[in-house]
């Protein structure tokens, strides 16, 4: 099982993001996948969970800014950020539960 996550950066408070993960080696459609965040200094936090049905939970901090989505033709979980704020600055992780994996994260950071 490979995670590859893509999309992080730097952005300016309320602007957005879109971060993507590509899975491979295993059957995507038939699995929930995760997006963690770990700020410096704190534990990695569930942000988004999408089940293989495709529905969706949030931790309550992102609820309403941000959007969990999957195209399982494209193998891809897409994290769509909008309204970010400096508190959104953390390393972002794909993670498949089931298999236990993990990609190795993209940075973002949200500063003026």
């Amino acid at each position: 099982v490979q995670l590859v996550e893509s999309g992080g950066g730097l952005v300016q408070p309320g602007g957005s993001l879109r971060l993507s993960c590509v899975a491979s080696g295993f059957t995507f459609s038939r699995y929930a996948m995760n997006w963690y965040r770990q700020a410096s200094g704190k534990e990695r936090e569930l942000v988004a969970t999408i089940s293989w049905l495709g529905r969706s939970t949030y931790v309550a901090s992102v609820k309403g800014r941000f959007t969990i989505s999957r195209h399982n033709n494209l193998n891809t979980v897409f994290l769509q950020m909008d309204n970010l704020k400096p508190e959104d600055t953390a390393v972002y992780y794909c993670n498949q539960p089931e298999f236990g994996s993990w990609g190795q994260g993209t940075q973002v950071t949200v500063s003026s």
